[in-house]
């Protein structure tokens, strides 16, 4: 063999090797790319299924103290030991229509220690 047909092999095959490696990093640039949007699916999917549990739970909150006439500390009181009276202030600012009961929670929020105070602290302290 030639010197300059040993010399075209060795290029070919470096040009060759340097092709497949391309194609292996773009391969598995492929697979990451794909993983991590099953990743951003999946955590979309996730907060999409919190917050739409979460308004269901302030809806009920929302039922069960301006229906039913419950102070936010009793309603918690009747959910047992599953939700603190902070969670629920949460819960039910979300639950709240446009937002607009916003100041309202936050009044509420006021309000509700001083309720809690009056008959004996009674929830307050279980909940918490």
């Amino acid at each position: 063999m030639s010197q300059q047909t040993i010399k075209q092999q060795a290029r070919r095959t470096a040009r060759e090797m340097a092709e497949k490696r391309r194609k292996e990093r773009e391969e598995r640039e492929r697979r990451v790319i794909d993983l991590a949007e099953q990743v951003m699916v999946a955590i979309g999917e996730r907060d999409a299924a919190v917050a739409e549990t979460e308004k269901r739970a302030g809806d009920a909150l929302r039922e069960l103290t301006e229906v039913e006439g419950l102070s936010l500390s009793e309603a918690v009181e009747w959910c047992g030991e599953t939700i603190t009276l902070r969670e629920a202030t949460r819960l039910r600012r979300l639950a709240a229509p446009d937002g607009s009961a916003e100041a309202e929670g936050g009044a509420a929020v006021e309000r509700e220690p001083d309720a809690a105070a009056g008959n004996g602290g009674a929830g307050a302290g279980s909940a918490a």
